[in-house]
């Protein structure tokens, strides 16, 4: 995947430009009958997250980024981490690891031109009819100028497990307070490489950014184990908390920098489903985690006076 973008070395190899952000989130108690993880226990917990655009190349024109993503570190007081990394589109483009290794191949530069083969895409979209919700989804979907008015997906399901040991099938969103702005696409040409970091750095100077955390649980025959399928529309849903940003800082001296946002690091009363891609998403965010990692000299840290980081 890091070809997509030169191999940034130092940086995540998907979704490579980013920025990082704190903030807190608040539960409100609501999914408290339905799991037993302390972070959704009435209360306020601290968040380390991250928004993105899916590129592998950190220095690409925000307008690249059709897909924008969200990710979120929840500590409870008893040191229990609940991670997720969510995008914005409703449903994803593969169902499985084999899929997406297909897909990345699909992507590939060819040598002879600089750039991916546009007939690769289409043989993939032709025998791969799964895909078909993404691929709509990112031909018709309005375009934005924001992070912060986006909802984004967990897209694969999980388990809440609540104190009689039940076991719930649940989704996950984050829903803006934010209604979107829908700008042409050939409009974002003349805003600048970056015009996603500078909303949201202008946002945040008149006051926090909010987003609802809403589950949705999934009634008998819904797919666990398949994230391009949307569930109905009519399913039982639960807004169980408000996520608040109240600060963004570059991801290169920032929070988030060293963080993997490994989606199968749940707290006690969540756990994975049957979902075959997230633990091909736990092994390769490893992978891109323990190579990035190693490659600090260079994406170096930006000199600090004697004392070290904070």
């Amino acid at each position: 995947m890091g070809d997509r973008g030169g191999n940034p070395l130092g940086h995540r190899r998907n979704h490579s430009k980013g920025i990082c952000f704190t903030g807190f989130f608040e539960a409100n108690g609501a999914a408290s009958q339905y799991s037993v993880a302390p972070m959704l226990v009435t209360g306020r917990y601290p968040v380390v997250g991250r928004f993105a655009i899916a590129v592998g190349n950190p220095d690409a024109s925000d307008m690249m980024g059709r897909v924008k993503s969200m990710a979120v570190r929840i500590v409870s007081p008893d040191g229990q981490e609940w991670r997720s990394g969510m995008n914005n589109s409703p449903v994803f483009v593969v169902s499985n690891p084999r899929d997406f290794y297909e897909l990345t191949l699909a992507q590939d530069i060819d040598p002879t031109f600089g750039k991916p083969d546009p007939s690769a895409m289409k043989r993939f979209s032709a025998t791969h009819p799964d895909s078909a919700p993404f691929m709509e989804w990112s031909q018709t979907a309005p375009w934005t100028t924001s992070w912060a008015d986006q909802a984004y997906n967990s897209l694969n399901a999980f388990r809440f497990i609540d104190a009689g040991g039940a076991s719930h099938l649940v989704r996950w969103s984050m829903e803006p307070t934010v209604s979107p702005t829908p700008v042409p696409h050939e409009a974002l040409t003349s805003m600048g490489p970056d015009f996603l970091e500078h909303d949201l750095v202008r946002r945040l100077t008149d006051g926090p950014l909010t987003w609802h955390l809403m589950v949705t649980f999934a009634e008998q025959g819904d797919p666990s184990s398949d994230a391009t399928k949307a569930w109905p529309s009519d399913r039982m849903r639960a807004d169980v908390g408000t996520l608040v940003v109240q600060k963004a800082e570059a991801e290169a001296d920032g929070p988030c920098r060293d963080f993997n946002y490994d989606p199968t690091i749940l707290p006690t009363g969540i756990a994975v489903s049957d979902d075959p891609l997230l633990a091909a998403r736990s092994a390769a965010y490893a992978k891109s985690f323990d190579l990035r990692t190693a490659e600090t000299a260079d994406y170096p840290y930006s000199p600090r006076p004697a004392g070290g980081r904070p």
